[in-house]
């Protein structure tokens, strides 16, 4: 089992603004499964604290292997999730894990 986790952060300083963005990516995110059989499961969360070091999103996906993996990577609706996250300049740190 394949543990694909990512954290997204905003450096949107309108706050309004921001908090549409992380929303849109969240429900973005959340229609993969119907898409990609290849994902297991898939959470999404919405940042709370305030804590400056805090991002604003972690995503957290299971697969079977490392080819399902690298089928979701390239699957054209997450490069479409892709292509929201670059434009709107999201930061963003991974960490994939065998478990």
């Amino acid at each position: 089992m394949i543990t694909h986790i990512v954290f997204l952060k905003s450096h949107e300083e309108n706050q309004e603004v921001k908090s549409k963005i992380i929303n849109d990516l969240s429900s973005k995110l959340s229609l993969l499964p119907k898409y990609i059989e290849e994902l297991k499961s898939l959470e999404v969360g919405i940042n709370i604290s305030d804590r400056d070091s805090a991002y604003d999103l972690s995503l957290h996906t299971t697969f079977e292997n490392n080819d399902d993996l690298n089928t979701y990577r390239f699957h054209k609706e997450h490069l479409q999730v892709i292509q929201f996250i670059k434009a709107n300049k999201l930061e963003s740190a991974v960490v994939d894990y065998i478990k």
